[in-house]
């Protein structure tokens, strides 16, 4: 296994690796990473063997080495366009890397050759990679198994509603196949009556010649009106099919958990949800019309053949056994290679969205030549994926045809004979042969659907694993009303578990209505997960959050999310006016509302200096505004709704201490009559909390208010010490804050 790219020069310590290893041991697999253990630009390597993973950190120019042992395992995740590669094994996490996006896919292949060297030490059977041996050299993400082609009936749910006019369509492609039929079968009479006679010295019947035509334009015209009206009926059906489909998925997207989307590349939904569908819906309105159409018209020419001359007929059928055997042996490798496609693309898609919303970042830093090589990069995997498949589907498709056009001379061989013979006539071969035409010209279109529909049912599977995730925080099957919330919070031994690692460990806190507790702790000490469980993002591994004496597993999720306002450290705005997004909780606000929401928010002054006031459109992800006029707006969004909940994650720490003094003006009246759950930049932020919690490794280790602790001396006393003194900057920025006030009802005036 190679993780480079052909262009790139080997890692110096390749030659160091291949020095380390005794005989017998060899490397599986290599992945370069970008960073070292303090985030900075570096190159490491880590190499894997079959009885070790061993490291070279570019800080301290040192090996580490981890023996494999069942139980082992790699975790892949990302956050803020950096990724992280841990390894854990049944107790503990052993070790942790870091590396930019780039090198993730090089890390998905790395991880897979891991977890099949540990499932060799198990025991298991892992994987084999496809006969040509290039299947490491792509990243598809959670392929599983191929796309059976079968997944495309359990679109019948959503064509359910349109039953109606599916059968009449199905009727009038039924009637307009049969139309198509009909020009055939006049041949006969034509040749045999009115053509071969008059060569023969025998006057032409005008009247039958009439009649003929006429018959054959009918047709035609009958054909025609038909054909119109079922593809037009049937392409409106298709369209409602893919639109339902698409709604859906998105609509069950919203409502899986954080977890799901943490797993996940935003442009690789993106392309689930637009590519994908767009592609059943071209295959639903043209394809599968096509394919019926065809079957139809292979069914119809058959009984016509045989009902002409049963052995011609059986001469027509000799290609079949061959294309099905033909279409049996490219069917596995097709749709294979059409998800692999569909998940290639999903990673070009992934790098646009990826660098187009960070485009100042990738300006200020000067890297348009690293984010356009990303871009290449992708691009030529695409590139490659599609040429393997080229090559199976260049071969087949002029097979096919060969097969056709063997089939077609057997029949004039066997025509010419029995004309010999006199067992037919002229008109009867050349019908035959009219209807051949059609017969193979229909057996070419439907080999031919195997692609689309391959592509199709690619493009379902991945629909459908969208469809069939179960979100991680479900609805309780008979939810309890939640009204009148006063803002008690209680925790009882709260256990909450990322995969195999804890983060909260046996917390318990009660916090009264109208107490405001400051939580406090350092990075990873567990303050953003407890916000995120009390919020119900993720719900405890053991144990309850009970708001009100209520679990919140037993109250609807959007009946307890309606009473919570959310201000983030990085406020996100939707692109619109201002009064949408300080609408976006409550659309149906007032003018008057929005307003009084961004007087409380200390917003509006600012808001009456754009150009068109509160109907000034914000740019992208808030573009235009500064961030502390960002961080006022979304205030006035958490004011506007009245929440009984309020979660402030670090409110002020991105902003300056000027427009700090303006936004907590207007923290001070969001938080009044309230109960507020915050995480704060600066420890002086809590020294109006009534106690203070303070947590290290998901634990509590104090809590008591501000002066109490100090003179004790501990935790809190020295992160307040490493702060005030500018020696610990790293501990005071990860400081945080839960502060819980009154019943909502309070702050009604105010707003």
């Amino acid at each position: 296994m190679n993780d480079l790219p052909p262009t790139t020069a080997p890692h110096p310590q390749m030659a160091a690796l291949g020095g380390r290893l005794p005989a017998g041991e060899n490397v599986v697999g290599t992945l370069e990473v970008d960073l070292d253990a303090r985030g900075r630009f570096a190159q490491g390597l880590i190499a894997l063997t079959n009885s070790r993973l061993m490291a070279w950190e570019p800080t301290d120019g040192a090996w580490t080495e981890f023996p494999l042992a069942t139980g082992q395992h790699l975790k892949l995740s990302d956050h803020g366009g950096l990724a992280f590669m841990e390894l854990f094994d049944s107790r503990q996490r052993l070790a942790r890397w870091r590396f930019t996006l780039a090198c993730n896919p090089a890390a998905v292949r790395f991880v897979d050759a891991f977890e099949r060297e540990v499932q060799r030490l198990e025991g298991r059977v892992a994987p084999v990679a496809d006969d040509e041996g290039e299947e490491a050299d792509f990243d598809f993400g959670d392929a599983g198994a191929p796309p059976s082609t079968w997944v495309l009936l359990r679109l019948w749910r959503f064509a359910k509603p349109y039953h109606g006019q599916l059968l009449l369509g199905f009727a009038l492609m039924l009637g307009a196949t049969g139309a198509t039929l009909v020009a055939p079968y006049l041949t006969m009479p034509l040749m045999d009556k009115v053509l071969i006679p008059f060569q023969n010295g025998q006057a032409i019947d005008p009247h039958l010649v009439m009649l003929l035509l006429s018959g054959l334009l009918g047709a035609a015209l009958f054909s025609w009106a038909l054909g119109w009206a079922k593809t037009y009926l049937l392409a409106l059906v298709s369209e409602r099919i893919a639109a339902d489909l698409r709604t859906a998925t998105f609509e069950h997207l919203l409502g899986l958990s954080l977890e799901y989307f943490g797993n996940k590349r935003t442009g690789d939904l993106m392309a689930r949800i637009g590519s994908e569908t767009d592609r059943i819906s071209v295959f639903l309105s043209l394809h599968a019309l096509d394919f019926i159409t065809d079957v139809l018209m292979l069914g119809m020419t058959a009984i016509i053949l045989f009902s002409i001359h049963p052995g011609l007929a059986l001469a027509t059928l000799v290609p079949l056994p061959f294309i099905a055997w033909l279409i049996h042996l490219v069917r596995d490798r097709l749709r294979t290679g059409f998800e692999k496609i569909d998940r290639v693309w999903g990673e070009i898609t992934n790098v646009l969205a990826d660098t187009i919303p960070g485009i100042r970042v990738v300006k200020a830093f000067a890297q348009e030549k690293r984010e356009a090589s990303r871009f290449k990069e992708a691009n030529a995997k695409n590139l490659h994926v599609n040429d393997r498949l080229n090559r199976t589907w260049s071969l087949f498709t002029p097979t096919v045809g060969l097969l056709t056009e063997m089939g077609l001379l057997v029949v004039w061989g066997i025509g010419i004979w029995l004309i010999a013979h006199q067992s037919i006539t002229v008109g009867v071969l050349t019908a035959f042969l009219a209807y051949i035409g059609r017969f193979y010209a229909r057996l070419d279109s439907m080999s031919r659907i195997v692609s689309v529909t391959q592509k199709a049912a690619a493009g379902a599977k991945r629909i459908f694993d969208i469809l069939d995730h179960v979100s991680n925080v479900p609805d309780p099957v008979n939810p309890q009303p939640f009204e009148n919330v006063a803002g008690a919070i209680s925790m009882q031994g709260v256990n909450f578990r990322y995969g195999s690692r804890s983060v909260i460990r046996s917390l318990n806190l009660d916090i009264h209505p109208g107490e405001m507790v400051g939580l406090v702790g350092h990075s990873g000490s567990g303050k953003s997960t407890l916000v995120n469980l009390i919020c119900r993002f993720y719900d405890v591994t053991e144990g309850a959050i009970k708001v009100d004496g209520m679990d919140l597993r037993r109250i609807k999720v959007a009946d307890y999310r309606r009473h919570i306002g959310l201000v983030l450290q990085e406020p996100f705005l939707f692109f619109g006016t201002i009064a949408e997004n300080i609408a976006y909780g409550k659309p149906d606000a007032t003018r008057d509302e929005i307003v009084a929401a961004a007087r409380a928010a200390h917003a509006h002054e600012f808001i009456l200096r754009l150009p068109h006031g509160y109907d000034s459109l914000v740019g992208e992800r808030g573009q235009g505004l500064s961030g502390g006029e960002r961080q006022r707006i979304s205030i006035a969004r958490a004011l506007l709704i009245d929440p009984a909940i309020l979660i402030l994650d670090e409110a002020t720490s991105a902003v300056d201490t000027e427009t700090e003094k303006e936004i907590q003006r207007a923290l001070d009246n969001l938080v009044k009559g309230r109960t507020t759950i915050a995480i704060a930049h600066r420890l002086s932020t809590l020294r109006k909390a009534d106690r203070l919690v303070v947590m290290d490794r998901g634990e509590i280790v104090e809590l008591g208010p501000h002066d109490e602790l100090i003179a004790q001396q501990g935790h809190y006393w020295r992160l307040w010490e490493a702060q005030a003194r500018r020696v610990d900057a790293e501990a005071g920025e990860d400081a945080g804050l839960l502060v819980v006030a009154p019943n909502p009802s309070a702050h009604t005036e105010n707003a």
